[in-house]
């Protein structure tokens, strides 16, 4: 098993998860954050941290959820999605975004 960004995290990507990491699993894209399920070592040390609530085990992710263990493999492979490994500012108006539902149209990619 592996770990996974929820939706939670889109337009917040808060990186407190990333200082945490052993091994680096994180990729980040614009306006959100991605677990590579080939890095991930299932740990779940990077759960707590959120600040969103947006990083699950993908055993424990809601059904309405559970695309995003596609969409988290996908974008860890995609073009433009970097390894990130040290925590950055969150984006501007993540608080604004953080206890929003329905973010997905709101990805970018």
């Amino acid at each position: 098993m592996t770990h996974v960004v929820s939706e939670s995290c889109i337009r917040c990507k808060y990186t407190d998860c990333v200082d945490v990491c052993p091994v680096d699993c994180f990729r980040e894209g614009p306006n959100f954050l991605v677990i590579d399920p080939d890095e991930c070592i299932d740990c779940a040390v990077c759960i707590p941290e959120c600040p969103a609530g947006a990083i699950y085990a993908e055993e424990d992710l809601p059904a309405d959820q559970l695309d995003f263990i596609a969409l988290n493999a996908e974008l860890a492979q995609a073009d433009g999605w970097k390894s990130i490994t040290k925590r950055k500012a969150p984006l501007p108006d993540a608080d604004e975004w953080k206890d929003k539902t329905g973010k997905l149209s709101e990805l970018i990619r």
